[in-house]
Parts: structure tokens; C-alpha cells; sequence
């Protein structure tokens, strides 16, 4: 019941906020006008993400004041880092920031992080003890962020498919939570589900308002953030819960992995945005819009209780059954990158 609570008050919070925000969002006009490589016809409203903000922060500080959170220094960081990578959205929203500039900055935040206690200590081994990355732990946290915040944001391209996603994420990283008594990183999962879920109400197709940067940024920060707050404080299951978003965010991760490919093939192109990811290619082969959100959305709701075996089964079986998953993706990767660099 009193994860039911948490999920209630930010999805309460978030849909009636929601309304207000695009007011204000047409008021300033902070608003995404349809370019070549837009899908949407119509100017829309970008500023959503101040919507998910609103809300997450305003139950995280009802739970600090029923006694239910505490006030620590990794609720400090998720605040505090979320306040600034959304300021970084944002500002990307309004000035179009370069490419190297957003990532020079996402750097910096995430090492403000370390110093909280975000860090990779630990790395999953299906077949025996977690393994300590010692020294590596700073380059690999900053990789981890970078990675899974950028993925969100670059799969942030059609109505609702990166809201659903996080959504998805959130409720397995809660149930994982619960399963491994980490209240902290439940009560957060479960605000984001609610949030995330509210503000699909108006996100979903036709989208009355977008994420924008500072939305995808935000929830990707969280979700990276979490895994790594589980890294080093679930009981018995250490470095579990980065696992977790690796296998449920496979569907970014590889859309993400795809574009770095593809872009390389063109000289001073790494950071230039394309209309040739995963959902785009799902659109060109004639798939309604609907079809390929709802795609991205079982594939992810597939890996995510393929993740939550790891918690419930003999990890060597599930790990045998990501190796073969794993393969039949090589394959297809391959396949994909070879028919674009040999075209």
C-alpha cells in the first residue's frame, strides 16, 4: 500500500500539472515548430519535462515529511543532479546547444555524483562473486551515465516511446526494489512510474506535449542514477541493479550503438542528429506509428522480465538465454551495419 501511495501522489501531482505547463510552455514559447526531420505537423509544446520535475520532486518531499524517505546524501544528489541535468535540457530547448557542450557538462554533473556515492563499485558475474572495478569505478560511472542518459534522449523520437520506456524501466527497477528490500530506490522507481505514467496521458499520440530535452535528459539521469544508488546498496544482490537497466533499456542501448555506427561513416557527423533510428526505419517499412510505440514497449516489457529472472531463477539459465538473445541481436546488428557501410 504504501508503494501504491508513492506512485498515486506523483501520477496525481504530474497529470494536473500537465495543463499548466503547456500554458506556459505557448506563453514563452517554448515550443517544437516541425522541421525536415520532424515527424509531428503541428508546433507543439516541448517543456513536459518540468511537468515529471514537478512532480517527482513534490512526493519525494511529501514521503521526506510523512517519515517515509530520508533525507540523505544520495536523496541530496538525485535531487540536486536532476535540478541540473534538467537545467542542461532546457537550456539545450531554448539555445540549441552543441553536442560537446552538453556532454563536457553531463560529465561534470556526474562527477558531482561520485562524490555523493553514485559510483560503480561492482560488476555483475552471473557465475560467482561481484566483481570490484577498483579504480575504474569513476571512468566507468561517467560511461554509464553518458550512455544511458544519451539513449533515452536519442530514442525520445516518437509520441510517448520514451515516457512508455522509462515506464517500464521504473516498474521493473521498483519490483526489483521491493524483491531486494532497497525502500530508497523503490520509492523513486515508483514516483517516476506515476509520473511517467500521468504525463503519457497527454504524450501519448497525437501528443499535446513533448518530453524535449530537459524531459529525456531528466528520466534517463534517474534511471542511470538508480542503478548505480542500487550498485552499491542492495542487500545480497550488489551490482544487480545495473544489470537490470542494461537488459531492459536494450532497445535504446542498441538504437544507440546503431547510430554511433552509422554516423561515424561520415566525417564531423557523430553529434548530427538523423531520422534513421530503430522507430524511424519501423515507420519506413510501413508501420503505423501507434504499432511501432507499441513494439518499443513490449520489447522492453520482454527484457524487463527477462531482468527480473536474475533476482528469482539460477542466474547461469537466464544468463544462457541472454547469451543466445544476445546472438540472435549480433546477427541482426551485423547484418544492419553491413548493409549500411556497404550500400
Amino acid at each position: 500500500m504504501i508503494y501504491i501511495r508513492v506512485f498515486l501522489i506523483s501520477f496525481l501531482i504530474t497529470y494536473f500539472i500537465v495543463p499548466l505547463n503547456c500554458k506556459l510552455s505557448n506563453k514563452f514559447g517554448i515550443i517544437d515548430y516541425p522541421r525536415e526531420r520532424s515527424i509531428h505537423k503541428v508546433p507543439t509544446p516541448k517543456s513536459g519535462g518540468l511537468s515529471l520535475l514537478v512532480g517527482l520532486i513534490i512526493s519525494q518531499i511529501v514521503l521526506i515529511l510523512t517519515g517515509l524517505q530520508e533525507f540523505n546524501k544520495l536523496f541530496i544528489g538525485l535531487i540536486c543532479g536532476g535540478l541540473l541535468i534538467f537545467t542542461l535540457g532546457f537550456l539545450d530547448d531554448i539555445f540549441n546547444l552543441h553536442a560537446w557542450q552538453k556532454i563536457l557538462v553531463e560529465i561534470i554533473i556526474v562527477l558531482f555524483m561520485t562524490i555523493l556515492g553514485f559510483k560503480i563499485k561492482l560488476i555483475t558475474n552471473p557465475f560467482g562473486t561481484s566483481i570490484d572495478v577498483g579504480t575504474l569505478s569513476i571512468p566507468l560511472t561517467i560511461i554509464w551515465f553518458l550512455l544511458i542518459i544519451n539513449s533515452i534522449n536519442l530514442i525520445d523520437g516518437l509520441d510517448g516511446l520514451a515516457t512508455g520506456i522509462i515506464a517500464i524501466v521504473s516498474l521493473i527497477l521498483g519490483f526489483a526494489s521491493i524483491v531486494c528490500s532497497n525502500t530508497f530506490v523503490a520509492y523513486f522507481a515508483f514516483s517516476i512510474l506515476g509520473s511517467c505514467l500521468a504525463f503519457l496521458r497527454y504524450n501519448f499520440y497525437p501528443a499535446k506535449i513533448f518530453l524535449g530535452d530537459a524531459g529525456s535528459l531528466y528520466l534517463g539521469f534517474n534511471v542511470a542514477a538508480l542503478s548505480v544508488a542500487g550498485n552499491t546498496q542492495f542487500k545480497g544482490t550488489t551490482a544487480m541493479t545495473m544489470l537490470i537497466p542494461i537488459i531492459v533499456l536494450s532497445l535504446p542501448l542498441i538504437d544507440t550503438f546503431l547510430a554511433i555506427f552509422r554516423r561515424l561513416k561520415t566525417p564531423n557527423s557523430l553529434f548530427q542528429a538523423d531520422k534513421n533510428h530503430l522507430h524511424h526505419k519501423m515507420l519506413e517499412l510501413g508501420l503505423s506509428y501507434k504499432t511501432v510505440v507499441f513494439i518499443g514497449y513490449f520489447l522492453t516489457f520482454l527484457f524487463g522480465i527477462i531482468s527480473m529472472g536474475f533476482l528469482l531463477v539460477d542466474k547461469r539459465i537466464l544468463f544462457s538465454v541472454l547469451v543466445i538473445l544476445g546472438l540472435m541481436i549480433l546477427i541482426i546488428f551485423y547484418n544492419i551495419i553491413k548493409r549500411e557501410f556497404f550500400k
